[in-house]
């Protein structure tokens, strides 16, 4: 996953990271939000998500130390991070600074 995670990462665009863990329950409640986003925003931005169990090098990497965690990178660049759940709105206004 790591060469190809890297590659996302340096899109142009920004590229939403939701590093989670199947067991988070606060991660549930993040995923639908991520999935409005992607849809309301569609080829401006993409979303994907890394499972810290199965990715702990790429958690590791970027020091996440709890889930959810959530990192806009636009050019292979992290350029906002927050972990807990995000809303909507803040995530829009991130990204809409970021694109």
């Amino acid at each position: 996953m790591k060469g190809k995670f890297d590659s996302i990462i340096n899109d142009s665009r920004p590229v939403i990271v939701d590093f989670h863990a199947l067991w988070c329950s606060p991660c549930k409640m993040q995923s639908p939000i991520l999935k409005e986003v992607a849809t309301e925003l569609g080829e401006r931005v993409r979303v994907i998500k890394i499972d810290v169990d199965d990715n702990s090098q790429i958690a590791g990497r970027y020091s996440v130390q709890s889930v959810p965690t959530i990192i806009i990178f636009k050019n292979g660049r992290a350029v906002w991070r927050q972990s807990g759940v995000v809303s909507k709105s803040q995530l829009k206004s991130v990204l809409l600074q970021n694109a």
